[in-house]
């Protein structure tokens, strides 16, 4: 939503302003990092001045690590946030994909690029034309995330935040 698209990019320019601010940790709420956009809002107009694309550029861009705590699911636009951050841990039961291909749409928010660049173009080309899920287990074997948890996600996620 516009709404969460506004906090993420305030909360991040904030982070990146505040020298006592060490390292950043993205996660979602109620076990979910993100389901993604909200399909029924590709229909409206164009809304000015803030889209998911530049978001995840300015999460690539900042100088302090940023780490996503993924759980739950991370789908469509949630899993490209999480391919804009740093480093990624996942809890074990947690899925991952870019769905949008089953309705006929390609993702938009640059996961394209920066997904193969992570764990190289076949593997990508998989998950970015079949919109399957990816469990938590083969996207460590992929190097889509970086540990996968069964603990609490958000505390092991600040955990490597403050090692790294």
């Amino acid at each position: 939503s516009l709404t969460v698209l506004q906090a993420l990019e305030d909360g991040l320019k904030r982070a990146d302003a505040d020298p006592s601010v060490k390292a950043v940790t993205i996660c979602g709420e109620n076990g979910k990092f993100s389901a993604g956009a909200d399909i029924r809002g590709f229909s409206s107009p164009k809304r000015q001045g803030i889209a998911l694309g530049p978001i995840i550029s300015l999460i690539e861009r900042s100088e302090k690590p940023v780490v996503a705590a993924i759980e739950g699911i991370a789908l469509g636009g949630g899993l490209e946030v999480a391919l804009g951050c740093h480093y990624r841990i996942a809890h074990v039961k947690a899925q991952m994909g870019l769905p949008e291909v089953t309705i006929g749409l390609l993702p938009g928010a640059e996961g394209t690029q920066r997904l193969p660049r992570l764990i190289g173009v076949p593997a990508a080309l998989d998950i970015i034309t079949t919109g399957r899920h990816i469990p938590a287990t083969e996207a460590l074997k992929l190097g889509l995330v970086d540990e996968i948890v069964e603990e609490n996600t958000v505390e092991a996620a600040i955990r490597l935040a403050i090692k790294v």
